[in-house]
């Protein structure tokens, strides 16, 4: 299954608050994303804050089909996270929720996790 079963064209208006979201990152956000960013884990793409299906995704790397989405207490057995998950699942996506409290302690650790997924998946 390719990208362009997912990709649609996306309203300014998911845009514009993507790009809010990427210009006023959480701390945990920041800090994931100096791991993720320009290809620092094994070559790995990811983006972060794309909109995708009326929902922005905190991190995506589209070659391992691979969401990794930033929690906190709010999220904790959130019927909404369930049903997208479920959704991006159907896309042949797995989702892979982080407590922000994991980042802030050892985010490289975190990047670790992350490296171990995205890897397993690229294999099957």
């Amino acid at each position: 299954m390719g990208d362009n079963t997912v990709r649609q064209p996306v309203p300014k208006r998911s845009r514009l608050f993507a790009k809010t979201l990427r210009t006023n990152q959480t701390d945990a956000e920041w800090r994931l994303w100096a791991c993720l960013r320009a290809g620092r884990l094994e070559g790995l793409k990811f983006k972060r804050q794309v909109p995708l299906k009326g929902y922005v995704l905190d991190f995506v790397c589209f070659e391992a089909r691979l969401i990794v989405e930033l929690d906190g207490g709010q999220h904790a057995e959130s019927v909404r996270d369930h049903i997208r998950d479920a959704t991006f699942a159907g896309d042949g996506f797995l989702t892979m929720r982080v407590w922000n409290s994991e980042v802030m302690t050892d985010a490289d650790a975190v990047a670790y996790q992350i490296l171990l997924t995205a890897m397993a998946r690229l294999s099957t």
